[in-house]
């Protein structure tokens, strides 16, 4: 069995970001919510500094579906064109990595950031 709950690599400029995928369901289904985030690979020296995130958050909305049994796990789809992404192909998380950073100026992260992902998928479904 795949465990999709393990960190996994992403080199970018020569940088190790370490991205993950979460989901959590909740009875209501406006509740629920895919989270991908990325974080910096830890420091050599624990002096070094603290890890910081990088959290893009999908909720269901109007026009938007998160995967929560219907569709494949990791999923996410925009309405009425039907554009769908799947948060845990590693191409769709460099994607969404490098629209997320290049919009939000973060290379190096000094705090923790958590934002709507929505916007991004837009970026990369136009892209």
């Amino acid at each position: 069995m795949r465990n999709d709950r393990r960190v996994r690599r992403l080199v970018v400029d020569g940088a190790v970001w370490n991205w993950t995928v979460r989901q959590r369901v909740k009875p209501d289904y406006a509740d629920c919510r895919l989270t991908l985030s990325f974080f910096p690979e830890p420091p050599e020296a624990p002096e070094a500094g603290a890890r910081h995130r990088l959290s893009l958050v999908f909720a269901p909305g109007p026009d938007r579906i998160v995967s929560n049994s219907y569709f494949e796990a990791g999923t996410v789809v925009r309405l009425p064109d039907r554009s769908r992404l799947n948060l845990y192909e590693p191409g769709t998380a460099r994607r969404l990595f490098d629209a997320a950073a290049t919009a939000l100026g973060v290379r190096e992260l000094e705090r923790d950031l958590e934002v709507d992902g929505w916007p991004y998928f837009a970026v990369v479904v136009s892209g």
